[in-house]
């Protein structure tokens, strides 16, 4: 990490761990207190808490970076949005899909009540997915054999959420890379499947288990589609760190879950096919460097989570003032040498964060090698089928 790029980072950072770790405080005590008497008041005390934390993040894009999200869709999905319960489906096209998701959530009014569905080793970031497990996301471990029952058990908990809520999945099972689309096209042409350009292979094992158990209570799918103008650099983790701009283009569709096929293979196959039309959209929108045909939605840029940085701001600024004048800390070597662990500490998790965040060190999962046709044309099981 650059002098230059630490010497902003480091306090944004600072702030982010420290009123983090309040907010994890709150959630245990809450988690221990309230949740064996009322799961449900947990859970509407938890959306608030946690949101308090997520603000800060859609603060980085929304006011600190001024990244610009414009927002296609239909008139009656815009209104729809956060006022029902939803299965959300995306390609993994940039390092902050998830924080996409996040301001999408924030405007709609349900950032406290959004989950997703993550790899297991995200409940092990301090602050960050310590607040995420307290909210309820599900942590999977990328094999089936492990992941069936806990996905499965994980859903069934959300049948009696009170509030509205967003469960993302994205079902190509990894970042996209280069490396990992030029794989999935070296796939797709040795079994027969339609070769990707714009997307990775959907992995639909955990689309359809999703399916098949939110299908009583949640009414809707929204399959978005987030794609990077030619004119934009990708936004990273690091960018909008620097206050670095940039500029995405999200495509989101409302697809009526009573309208999905009642048979596993046939709900794997209509996720299939929505990934083939979402190459299709995205060969559009790098010809036009639009998604035209749908309505552009004004998100605008709320003040809220501008609002809650300043007043997390000031508490620290105020709490880190009364300490060093109780504890003197700045006036004796042994003193600064703490404050000097402290601040290093803060830097090495925001670089752990950093890169944790970044498309080209995920790793894809783990797949089995494609079955050679069986006579007569019938192609075995596909990638997707096997290991999701």
């Amino acid at each position: 990490m650059a002098i230059a790029a630490a010497a902003v980072i480091v306090p944004l950072g600072l702030l982010f761990f420290v009123s983090g770790l309040f907010v994890n405080l709150v959630q245990a005590v809450v988690f221990v207190l309230i949740r064996p008497l009322s799961k449900n008041t947990y859970r509407r005390i938890n959306r608030v808490v946690a949101e308090l934390l997520w603000l800060e993040l859609v603060w980085l894009i929304d006011w600190w970076a001024g990244v610009k999200l414009k927002i296609f869709t239909d008139h009656e999905t815009f209104n729809l949005m956060g006022k029902e319960h939803a299965l959300v489906i995306s390609n993994h096209k940039s390092d902050i899909d998830w924080l996409v998701g996040w301001v999408l959530a924030q405007r709609s009014g349900c950032l406290g009540s959004t989950l997703a569905v993550m790899k297991k080793s995200s409940k092990f970031l301090p602050v960050i997915g310590w607040s995420m497990w307290f909210s309820e996301y599900l942590f999977l471990e990328r094999s089936w054999a492990k992941d069936e029952s806990t996905l499965k058990s994980g859903l069934k908990r959300l049948k009696d959420y009170p509030l509205p809520f967003w469960l993302a999945l994205f079902v190509e099972g990894t970042r996209f890379t280069q490396a990992k689309l030029l794989a999935a096209q070296q796939y797709a042409a040795s079994s027969g499947l339609p070769v990707p350009r714009n997307v990775l292979i959907p992995r639909t094992k955990g689309f359809v288990s999703s399916v098949s158990h939110m299908r009583s209570f949640v009414p809707a799918i929204y399959d978005v589609t987030v794609a990077i103008p030619k004119t934009s650099a990708p936004p990273t983790m690091l960018r909008l760190f620097k206050g670095q701009s940039s500029v995405l283009h999200v495509h989101l569709k409302r697809h009526l879950m009573k309208d999905l096929p009642e048979s596993d293979d046939a709900v794997a196959q209509w996720c299939r096919n929505i990934f083939v039309e979402k190459d299709a959209l995205l060969d559009k929108h790098n010809a036009e460097d639009t998604f035209s045909g749908q309505e552009l939605q004004d998100i605008g840029r709320p003040i809220k989570s501008l609002l809650v940085v300043t007043s997390w701001a000031v508490l620290v600024i105020f709490g880190a003032v009364k300490f060093l004048q109780w504890s003197s800390l700045l006036s004796s070597w042994k003193g600064l040498a703490f404050t000097g662990i402290g601040l290093g500490i803060v830097t090495l998790l925001m670089h752990i964060l950093i890169l944790f965040s970044q498309s080209e060190r995920s790793t894809p999962a783990k797949v089995a090698p494609a079955k050679p046709k069986k006579e007569g044309g019938e192609s075995s099981k596909t990638e997707t089928d096997k290991e999701n």
